[in-house]
């Protein structure tokens, strides 16, 4: 039986000899550096149309462990912030870069070219009031279409339904955010805040005893109460009998795969439904050694796609 990649895995997991995993780990790096810099962008076509990894997969792998635009192929880093270019103002691309990372000043250059020196410029002083000024004129008087949500690390984007996070001690960019991990639960309640902001706002999203994010969705008494009794609806349901009968259900089991925990509740005071969603950094699915899997960007949306319907459908129709 060949060499599998699992074996090396279990090897690097198990070998208590840190001399023999620093001399495998040695052949892994020279490796990637030979296909890096030797095999794939020394030909410049074969880099910009079918690149040696995966969409540029080990571009990723030296940005997110620090590693500086000097310790990167450049002819294919400069082939990335293009694709994204194109990507971001609608051009023909090769593939969709999801899950892309740049460095925060080429980020900026991208999507707010006027303005990106003077922009990398004040985030790295921390010059907020001077950031969200250039923002603010771009949204109220350029006619710009996207919002912002800072925190203390992190300065989230939302651009056509598109997620964009700055990360601002690692100085880069995780673009068109998708599959990627969310890892802080910072930056897991500030992404519910802000989309709370945007399609719930009064909804409640509190961050509980910092371990879990809670999302109250209130199905207000006036829908409940319209609700048939019974399962038998007519042949021609209201929205309100064929969701709650036929759907609703299905929603929270789709649901329950990316929660904690679900908890359904009849206010004792006014009789609406509450819906608390909790939500913390892993999911309801395991791998194969029965580990969770992490919650992504992708998870928390599929999440918060049903809260905004919730609001939209319900909670606003009946105020």
């Amino acid at each position: 039986m060949p060499l599998e990649p699992s074996h090396i895995l279990s090897f690097l997991g198990e070998n208590i000899n840190n001399k023999v995993n620093s001399e495998l780990i040695d052949l892994l790096i020279k490796r990637i550096n030979k296909l890096c810099f030797e095999e794939c962008q020394i030909d410049r076509i074969q880099c910009t149309l079918t690149p040696l990894c995966t969409k540029r997969f080990l571009l990723k792998l030296r940005i997110k462990n620090g590693l500086t635009l000097e310790d990167l192929p450049k002819f294919c880093y400069s082939v990335l912030k293009n694709i994204f270019f194109r990507y971001f103002w609608g051009k023909t691309i090769v593939y969709r870069p999801l899950d892309t990372y740049l460095y925060l000043v080429d980020f900026l250059d991208v999507i707010f070219h006027g303005d990106y020196r003077k922009l990398n410029k004040f985030i790295g002083f921390k010059n907020w009031e001077e950031v969200l000024k250039i923002f603010d004129d771009r949204i109220y008087n350029r006619n710009e279409n996207f919002k912002y949500y800072l925190t203390d690390n992190y300065l989230i984007f939302n651009f056509d339904e598109h997620v964009h996070v700055i990360y601002f001690e690692e100085n880069y960019v995780l673009c068109n955010a998708t599959r990627e991990n969310i890892h802080s639960l910072e930056l897991l309640y500030a992404l519910c805040k802000f989309y709370a902001q945007l399609y719930f706002p009064d909804f409640s999203v509190k961050l509980n005893q910092s371990d879990f994010v809670v999302i109250t969705s209130v199905l207000p008494r006036d829908v409940i109460h319209k609700v048939s009794n019974t399962s038998i609806v007519p042949e021609n349901p209201s929205k309100s009998d064929d969701y709650f009968w036929n759907v609703f259900s299905n929603d929270l089991d789709a649901i329950t795969q990316f929660c904690r925990e679900i908890h359904l509740k009849i206010d004792e005071w006014n009789g609406n439904l509450e819906v608390k969603l909790w939500i913390d950094l892993k999911t309801q699915n395991y791998d194969e050694y029965q580990k969770h899997f992490p919650l992504t960007f992708k998870d928390l949306l599929s999440i918060l796609k049903y809260v905004k319907f919730w609001y939209k459908e319900f909670y606003i129709y009946w105020l």
